[in-house]
């Protein structure tokens, strides 16, 4: 007898249910895998990305938002499309616009920009107005929600609201429509924000291919715009929401950010609920935003964060008001790939700049990194696979392979891998001597270890330079340059509040790409 079946044969026999293995993950299967998205039934096992046991103290608190004098409503609808969340939150309040003509500007530029950019899925025209107009009547009452009260925005469509389709980015889901209030959603629908479309994800969540094609970078078009949060980077780039919600499992939030220009947040594991979220890995998946600015970053996660009740690895993090950091008390390194521009504007407002290299000796974290998705997106998408759906996904070299491959890796292994996981934790905790570092917010090996640490980080633009083979009678289009700014778990303050001193002296934030004028050589695109 060949030495497997001996031990299958003795497992069956062990204890009173003389079941076949084969039989016992039938049953499980049964249990657990027969929806697909990991939407329901979460895993016992957490991760916790913690580096200290000392209690979070009162993690309800709200920050204290600066206020906002002098704010005047420009005269065009462009002007006030590329206004910051805030700018914007301070018209809505002092009634010199209303959220019912926020949504039709917005909704406008929607519709105008997405034949080219790809962007959006779904529009929410009908649930947008009926939100817009409750805004302005409690307004009218005298009640304001605070910064977001009126003010549109967007999903990934990964991000379930009910009445409307939730498609993952998938030609074999696009007709789902899912009867449940993503936890994120109701989140900001309570803070009176108002949501005016669905926007694309890779489908399912892996890169910027999706059923209805590829979505591009508004700051050269000829590009797509990488990573799956492509919908909330190039809209929120082109002006056409003041803000959005992307995921990140490895790369989501920042790729998309970088190459579109836009200022946006991976918080810490665990600080944004995912209820109603498709999942890939449950121990790496966040949800974060993408902004005009690092302050508008911060009004967002201080609405969306909180402990999620019905997602196990949500917990309530004290989030530290960024806005009254004195970053002059703090030290901050910067790497070798960092950009020095960041660095020297950081060191002109006192800030205790200095070199810095982030040690560690596990040499597989990349590998670490896919293993882990690979199986725990397995996990979601069992039924997904095994019916041999994957034969219709809209990128072959993707998932299918990856999940296929994934089924071959025996349960040890991903344990030890695991545990090898929680080393490198230790040993980058110890690594991490400073407040926070600057460094390149795309290089894969570090993406790879913050998602695996659960290290926080914004995407911020930093500058802009040519384009390669640029047209001889000469372009607008640009490659933009981003940084990040790196900070220890449950510090997502101290990264905000060096964003925002960076931005407080430099305008690369709020520059705009030319999806109108593109250059006497450039043909849009349809």
């Amino acid at each position: 007898m060949p030495a497997s079946s001996m031990i299958l044969r003795c497992w069956t026999l062990r204890g009173k249910q003389k079941s076949s293995i084969y039989q016992f993950f039938a049953a499980n299967r049964k249990l657990v895998a027969s929806e697909n998205g990991g939407l329901h039934k979460p895993s016992c096992l957490i991760f916790n990305p913690e580096w200290t046991d000392k209690h979070v103290g009162n993690a309800s608190n709200r920050i204290s938002y600066p206020t906002l004098s002098g704010i005047q409503k420009p005269k065009t609808e462009e002007d006030i499309a590329f206004m910051s969340m805030l700018e914007l939150g301070e018209l809505i309040r002092t009634k010199q616009i209303t959220s019912l003509e926020l949504v039709q500007i917005f909704l406008k530029r929607l519709k105008r920009y997405n034949p080219v950019l790809k962007s959006v899925i779904t529009y929410t025209d009908e649930l947008a107005y009926k939100q817009a107009k409750e805004a302005d009547e409690l307004l009218a009452k005298g009640v304001y929600l605070g910064p977001l009260h009126g003010i549109p925005y967007g999903l990934k469509d990964i991000i379930a609201v009910p009445g409307y389709k939730t498609t993952w980015g998938s030609g074999i889901f696009k007709d789902q429509v899912l009867d449940i209030e993503a936890w994120v959603y109701k989140r900001l629908k309570s803070a009176g924000a108002i949501l005016v479309a669905k926007l694309v994800s890779g489908s399912l969540a892996y890169d910027d291919i999706w059923f209805g094609g590829r979505t591009r970078n508004p700051w050269n078009i000829e590009e797509f715009s990488t990573g799956s949060s492509a919908g909330p980077a190039a809209c929120t780039s082109a002006g056409m929401i003041p803000f959005a919600i992307g995921s990140e499992t490895a790369g989501s939030i920042t790729y998309p950010a970088a190459r579109c220009g836009v200022t946006a947040l991976r918080p810490t594991f665990g600080m944004v609920g995912r209820t109603g979220v498709m999942s890939i890995a449950e121990s790496l998946d966040k949800l974060g935003p993408f902004c005009r600015s690092a302050a508008d970053c911060t009004v967002v996660l201080d609405t969306i964060r909180g402990k999620d009740p019905d997602d196990l690895s949500s917990r309530y993090i004290t989030l530290d008001d960024p806005f009254s950091v004195d970053i002059k008390r703090l030290t901050v390194g910067y790497t070798d790939d960092a950009e020095m521009e960041v660095v020297n504007v950081l060191k002109s407002k006192g800030v205790n700049m200095v070199p810095f290299q982030l040690n560690y000796t596990v040499d597989s974290v990349q590998g670490i990194l896919n293993f882990t998705m690979d199986v725990e997106m397995l996990a979601h998408f069992d039924e997904w696979q095994r019916t041999r759906q994957d034969d219709l996904y809209e990128a072959q070299g993707q998932w299918p392979t990856e999940l296929h491959r994934a089924r071959l890796i025996p349960a040890v292994d991903y344990v030890q891998a695991q545990r090898v996981r929680q080393k490198l934790i230790q040993e980058v905790k110890n690594s991490f001597t400073v407040d926070a570092f600057i460094g390149n917010a795309t290089d894969w090996e570090r993406v790879c270890l913050g998602n695996l640490v659960g290290l926080p980080v914004i995407v911020v633009p930093s500058g802009f330079k040519a384009i390669s083979r640029p047209p001889s009678e000469g372009t607008r289009r640009r490659t933009t340059i981003t940084t990040g700014i790196y900070s220890h778990p449950n510090h997502d303050h101290i990264a905000l509040a060096l964003a925002m001193a960076y931005q407080s002296v430099t305008d690369h934030h709020k520059q705009r790409p030319p999806i109108d004028n593109l250059g006497p050589s450039d043909m849009k695109l349809e």
